[in-house]
């Protein structure tokens, strides 16, 4: 399990440097109201960039450093090919590492990291 916490923190690395890359890291914090919202994806009162640096990101951080259990079934890479498509090309990696994300996270992820116990 300790295997798939560290592949989940490189992964988070690689997606804030993609933001930070596409120009899409802010550093102003968006207000409490903003990141309350009840919506998915906090769509109503968030762009998907800021989604993924000021919710996704910490709360994955605050489970992976808790070494608490991961989701077991996300999508994410379907949103940001939705929410980056005017990015165009631009946008291919971002979009290819939240697909890791997404399985690793659902257990699909080349290496298989319930079963290979190497390290």
């Amino acid at each position: 399990m300790k295997d798939k916490y560290q592949a989940a923190q490189a992964l988070l690395g690689q997606i804030e440097t993609r933001l930070k890359t596409l120009h899409l890291w802010q550093s102003g914090y968006p207000s409490a109201q903003a990141l309350a919202s009840q919506a998915p994806f906090c769509c109503d009162t968030l762009g998907f960039g800021q989604w993924l640096q000021f919710i996704l990101i910490p709360r994955m951080q605050a489970l992976i450093d808790g070494q608490q259990p991961l989701p077991d079934k996300i999508a994410i890479a379907p949103m940001a090919e939705e929410s980056f498509k005017h990015l165009g090309k631009a946008a291919v990696e971002l979009i290819a590492t939240l697909g890791e994300f997404d399985k690793l996270l659902s257990g699909d992820a080349k290496g298989n990291v319930s079963g290979d116990d190497n390290g």
